[in-house]
């Protein structure tokens, strides 16, 4: 079982992030653009000792989990993560993460955490690193 991906410090910052979201009022958004979510997704590739989740095995995860969920259309980008093993060494591992756009304030919440959970079954994994933050969206 592996633990999260935290991309180097992100992780701390991610729940000061999660803190302050939820204190501060919504951004006003500038003309041409509505309040939306913006979701970052963090997934460790390694399985045990290696690489368990091939790039074929992750575009098959995508295909079949996220893009039926999310079709609008979603952000992948390699990433080198680490964490702390429970034995205590920093370990570190090659990372996937999906950047998620999602309109207004709520909603879709569920997807997100089917998606987290499907991971996590799939491949064995102890957890998926998720940080929302409020955004403005447009195109």
């Amino acid at each position: 079982m592996r633990r999260p991906v935290a991309l180097l410090g992100l992780l701390a910052g991610a729940t000061l992030l999660s803190a302050c979201a939820s204190l501060a009022p919504a951004p006003a958004c500038p003309a041409g653009q509505s309040p939306a979510r913006l979701i970052q997704l963090g997934f460790g590739r390694k399985i045990g000792d290696q690489v368990g989740v091939s790039e074929a095995d992750f575009a098959r995860f995508v295909d079949e989990e996220l893009t039926p969920r999310f079709p609008e259309g979603l952000t992948v980008l390699d990433a080198a993560g680490q964490w702390r093993s429970n034995a205590g060494p920093i370990v570190r591992e090659p990372s996937k993460i999906v950047i998620l756009a999602l309109p207004g304030r709520a909603g879709g919440e569920d997807k997100v955490e089917a998606v987290r959970e499907a991971y996590k079954k799939r491949f064995s994994q102890e957890a998926v690193m998720a940080i929302t933050q409020p955004a403005c969206l447009g195109f």
